[in-house]
């Protein structure tokens, strides 16, 4: 039986709607930031380091509800489960900057990890000093040496308590970050999952377990944990967890921890309390120190069930930022006089949201049969035909995504292009054909989010950018700008091909590209489809290196990856259209 879920007709704005929702409910204490996904807490301090927090939404309260006084002082907002675009998080810390640093917090998460590099260069292009911390908390995700591959999940919520308290602090970047890291550093946490969350949109749940099982150390997306096991009392569940805390934190007799129990979605407080019931005997018998408890819901997945226990070890200084009062109506801690704005002079703001789709696009060519050369409008054309294609696919790429990813993979590269497809039917006239790919990658790689938009928008915009101006683009032209597109993919995102990614598609169709553009314009789009298609196909013998599916390791053998699925379709629309066979 599928999930019921409270949702409107058309969930491609659930975002947007959700969000503006939430700013007018609280109105007083929160403003959006121009037309972007992003907010700010109206009574921000001045004269401070800036936080930035943000991340995918469908989390909630995680990230929305920890901006406030003594918290952060913005929030990018993501789609669902999918990273928050360059450019909304440039403009996010550009409303907050105070001169003097911006510090920006998220989870450890491929997508969140390059779009948030890419904002901060944005930002020291235009003169403001940033750093960066990447919460990593989930220790079932990966062993301590590779620390830097484990997820952020609930830890978040300390980490972002403290850096906030170390900002109002008035301290220098550096200090900031010195103090959050050790934050991050000394928390560590446990989930356990049973029962999946579905995505807005999305038929099938993020990821399957029986009615009798739960599966100890799962992520927030269902990447896989521990073990899979039969349910069990919780007295059994916890101490489980509990040992696996204190073996991994080497926490002993006399330590001092602050301890979080943190509900997915579903699992009500009655539960919940519970489990701290069982979690403080366990604690109690063996000597340790409860500075600070506290139960409910901090971060989820939609409607996930299980629950999360997270431990910070606090020392003498951890402790002062951690007592320091904070405010937001998900999160306090103390007292916060003045925390609200009023707001009664000012005039209501109106929500508006961009269309959810557009209209059918009306394909034309510039002749009957097969293209030697694409001209400008021919290019144009070609792209919303890709983008058609690509927005028909959507089911598919969602069901290939969802073996091994969380299935939000088609979401992301439906909305791409139907925000590229937007542009392009804008464009008629345009007589560069490389602005109208630039355009393209630029639309899908600030309104994507996610890896997926900042790596499929600049197979369009890397290759593009910088090229001289020309009215049209022949067989060659193309092939070295998907060379470019290719280098730059690398160079940003590290894969290479037998990862497991959309590189294992796109490097050999690339390769082909090259070999066979003396063989004019259809015959070597002939051969990057096939070269693509048998790197998809080989992506399905490969152990993932990168994204949610790397934590699968040998069970993501005899699945193909979604990205690679999305470069075939991508240069099968390129044959098609130049072939004429599009109808």
């Amino acid at each position: 039986m599928s999930t019921k879920k409270i949702l409107n007709k058309d969930v491609s704005n659930v975002v947007e709607e959700s969000l503006t929702g939430y700013l007018m409910a609280y109105r007083k204490y929160y403003k959006k930031i121009g037309e972007y996904n992003a907010f700010k807490y109206r009574g921000h301090r001045k004269d401070k380091v800036a936080m930035v927090i943000g991340g995918g939404s469908g989390h909630e309260p995680l990230f929305t509800g920890y901006c406030g006084a003594g918290l952060a002082d913005a929030v990018a907002c993501g789609n669902i489960c999918a990273s928050p675009n360059p450019e909304l998080i440039t403009m996010a810390a550009k409303e907050v900057d105070q001169g003097k640093g911006v510090l920006f917090v998220y989870g450890n998460y491929a997508g969140d990890n390059l779009n948030f590099d890419m904002a901060e260069e944005m930002c020291r292009a235009e003169g403001i000093k940033t750093a960066h911390v990447r919460e990593w908390d989930d220790f079932a995700s990966a062993p301590k040496e590779r620390i830097t591959d484990r997820r952020g999940i609930a830890g978040d919520v300390y980490t972002i308590k403290i850096a906030g308290a170390a900002c109002d602090a008035g301290l220098d970047l550096e200090e900031v970050v010195r103090i959050t890291e050790k934050a991050r550093d000394n928390t560590n946490t446990i989930g356990l999952a049973t029962s999946p969350g579905t995505l807005p949109g999305n038929d099938k749940p993020t990821f399957e377990i029986a009615d009798d099982e739960m599966e100890f150390g799962m992520g927030l997306h269902g990447e896989p944990g521990i073990e899979r096991t039969k349910m069990m009392p919780c007295s059994d569940m916890v101490e489980r967890m509990y040992n696996e805390l204190m073996a991994e934190m080497g926490l002993k007799e006399g330590d001092e921890i602050a301890v979080l129990v943190n509900g997915l979605g579903s699992t009500p407080l009655l539960e919940l309390n519970l489990v701290y019931y069982e979690l403080y005997k366990r604690m109690h018998r063996d000597g340790m120190k409860v500075y600070d408890a506290e139960v409910k819901t901090y971060c989820t997945c939609m409607e996930m069930g299980g629950f999360s226990i997270t431990f910070l070890k606090l020392d003498e200084e951890l402790k002062t930022y951690y007592d320091a009062p904070c405010y937001s109506p998900y999160y306090a801690k103390g007292s916060f006089a003045g925390v609200a704005a009023d707001t009664q002079d000012e005039e209501e703001d109106e929500p508006e949201f961009d269309e959810s789709d557009v209209e059918p696009a009306k394909i034309k060519r510039s002749k009957e049969g097969v293209l030697e050369e694409l001209n400008a409008e021919d290019t144009r054309n070609m792209l919303l035909y890709i983008a058609d294609k690509i927005i028909a696919s959507k089911p598919y790429l969602t069901e290939v995504d969802s073996a091994i990813g969380d299935g939000d993979h088609g979401i992301g590269m439906a909305g791409g292009m139907q925000k590229a497809k937007k542009k392009l039917l804008n464009m008629q006239g345009e007589e560069n054909a490389y602005h109208l790919f630039e355009t393209a990658g630029q639309a899908m790689l600030m309104s994507m989010g996610g890896a997926s938009g900042v790596i499929f928008g600049s197979l369009y915009l890397a290759g593009a950018k910088g090229m001289d101006p020309k009215g049209t683009i022949t067989a060659d032209d193309l092939a070295k700008m998907e060379k470019k597109s290719l280098d730059a993919i690398q160079e940003r995102g590290g894969a290479q091909v037998g990862d497991k990614t959309m590189v294992d598609a796109l490097a050999p169709a690339v390769d082909a590209l090259a070999a066979n553009a003396g063989k004019g314009l259809l015959e070597m789009l002939k051969a990057a489809e096939e070269a693509a298609r048998c790197g998809m196909e080989d992506t399905k013998k490969y152990v993932a290196k990168f994204g949610r599916a790397k934590s699968l390791l040998e069970r993501a053998i005899g699945h193909q990856d979604a990205g690679a699925t999305s470069v075939y379709l991508i240069f099968q629309g390129m044959r098609e259209f130049v072939e004429g066979a599009i109808d």
